[in-house]
């Protein structure tokens, strides 16, 4: 895994950050670290796309960090997690590994970020 899925994986940790930040966010701070965490997870996508297919960069994104706020709300909020959620986390999260495999990373060389 190159540098740039890293990217994308820690852009998607920052998405599951700031829509919690979206639904729970109530002074100053929260609403200060959710817009944060809005510009870090953009960032780090858009660097990484400039790398890598946008379709796919963006997919993974997104499938992660659905994936990610479903558990995180389990977790941390008591949001019932079912078994036809679970099921459905795990269609996605094959659909999104499996854009991910079949796509080429194409690597663009000696574009300056």
């Amino acid at each position: 895994m190159n540098a740039n899925w890293v990217k994308v994986i820690i852009a998607a940790i920052f998405e599951v950050l700031w829509v919690i930040g979206l639904k729970h966010a109530d002074g100053i701070w929260e609403w200060t670290g959710t817009i944060i965490a809005i510009y870090v997870s953009f960032y780090l996508m858009i660097m990484a796309s400039k790398q890598l297919p946008v379709g796919t960069v963006y997919a993974v994104f997104v499938g992660l960090g659905t994936s990610g706020t479903v558990l995180a709300d389990f977790m941390f909020f008591e949001v019932p997690l079912n078994l036809p959620k679970v099921i459905l986390i795990l269609i996605l999260l094959a659909g999104v590994m499996g854009l991910k495999l079949v796509t080429q990373d194409n690597v663009k060389e000696g574009v300056e970020s």
